[in-house]
């Protein structure tokens, strides 16, 4: 499994991101990136919805219908209406259990 995190620079996001992925996994093998996107151009590319953008395997799990990609600040829904700037642990793990159902889990040194 691959998880990207996607984001701009200075982002005081970024850092929960990225703990809540590590704490999402659980110890499962994962390989984990973190990316600064520095342009439009760039943030179309590689799929970034806003700042931090977690991608698992290459695909946003938290992208809304018709969002267009951008190098704005992001805001993340929890399951009980509240705002986030990442998304919460609960709602990572879904995202990776999903994952993993798929067939897209790590085998060996693939992570």
């Amino acid at each position: 499994m691959r998880i990207t995190v996607l984001t701009v620079a200075d982002c005081p996001n970024a850092g929960p991101a990225l703990e809540r992925v590590t704490a999402a996994l659980d110890g499962r093998a994962a390989r984990v990136e973190v990316i600064e996107v520095t342009d439009e151009a760039e943030a179309a590319r590689r799929g970034m919805y806003g700042s931090p953008t977690v991608l698992i395997d290459g695909t946003d799990p938290f992208a809304p219908p018709g969002v267009v990609p951008s190098l704005s600040c992001r805001l993340y829904r929890n399951a009980d209406g509240t705002v986030s700037g990442a998304p919460s642990e609960a709602a990572l793990r879904q995202a990776l259990a999903g994952a993993t159902r798929s067939g897209q889990d790590c085998a060996g040194s693939d992570c």
